[in-house]
């Protein structure tokens, strides 16, 4: 019995997954998992293939989906190789790659999907680690929009410890490392928080703040969710209030997460709103 990690094939929308693996055993089971999730959910279901084409893809994973051709037929499963995807001409292409993605969740919700559910091969990215992880991260500010769940499997006999190490730091969700969750907020300009923040995902806290610096008028952090927030993560609350100069940034927290902002002497930057006051 092959295991697979249950609840990370079944993300909300909103999750962005970092899912190690080992062979094609397991990528087998987990395909197949996360493809049964994502009809269930009545989702897009977006497989980008590397190891395997789409083809041998469609051909194990079409006889384990109750429904597969006609769910493929019908445009609710899409498989798509990686060099259609995450490349230009044989050259590794990030901006391709993210309009891509949203490109699909466009057309997902313009045919009446609840969003896209994307498992992602990412063997495409043994050769250029760097780019990979810089492409993880910058996808991080499409998850606030809650249309998109990704899941991205790093098979452990491709990556090395630390490679694997590297990539799941960026993302907000990893197996034994802390859960965030975030929404973007428009009303006013910001973000919804919930989970836990320490070091295992602050570079994944960290890309997620940072389109924040960008905004113009006053923005409202809502913390109520956290859990928990060591001070190394609080201290990128304030990195973002310094960066945003004049502009005003607000943290609406409970009195845990207050007493972290005000031991490094957060607000002395960005003003903290208990939860209970506003």
């Amino acid at each position: 019995m092959v295991k697979v990690a249950g609840s990370l094939l079944d993300p909300d929308l909103g999750d962005h997954v970092c899912l190690p693996f080992q062979g094609d055993r397991e990528r087998i089971a987990t395909t197949r998992a996360f493809t049964r999730n994502g009809l269930r959910r009545r989702a897009k279901v977006l497989i980008v293939t590397h190891t395997h084409t789409p083809e041998r893809t469609r051909g194990w994973l079409a006889p384990l989906v109750a429904g597969f051709e006609e769910a493929e037929a019908a445009g609710r499963i899409a498989i798509l190789a990686s060099a259609d995807t995450h490349f230009t001409a044989g050259r590794f292409d990030p901006v391709r790659a993210l309009r891509g993605l949203c490109a699909a969740g466009e057309q997902a919700l313009r045919e009446g999907h609840s969003g896209v559910y994307a498992l992602v091969d990412a063997g495409w990215g043994v050769d250029d680690a760097a780019g990979q992880t810089a492409l993880e991260a910058a996808a991080n500010a499409l998850f606030g929009q809650r249309w998109l769940a990704a899941v991205c499997q790093y098979d452990r006999v491709a990556f090395s410890h630390e490679a694997l190490e590297r990539v799941a730091a960026v993302h907000p969700i990893a197996p034994e490392r802390a859960l965030l969750r975030f929404t973007t907020t428009c009303a006013p300009p910001g973000l919804r928080l919930s989970g836990d923040i320490d070091l295992t995902n602050r570079q994944a806290f960290a890309s997620v703040l940072a389109p924040l610096e960008k905004e113009t008028d006053e923005v409202v952090i809502d913390a109520t969710g956290v859990g928990f927030m060591d001070a190394g993560s609080a201290q990128l609350l304030t990195a973002t209030a310094l960066a945003r100069g004049e502009r005003r940034t607000v943290v609406v927290c409970d009195d845990t997460i207050a007493r972290v902002l005000r031991l490094i002497r957060a607000d002395e930057l960005l003003t903290v709103q208990r939860a209970g006051d506003v």
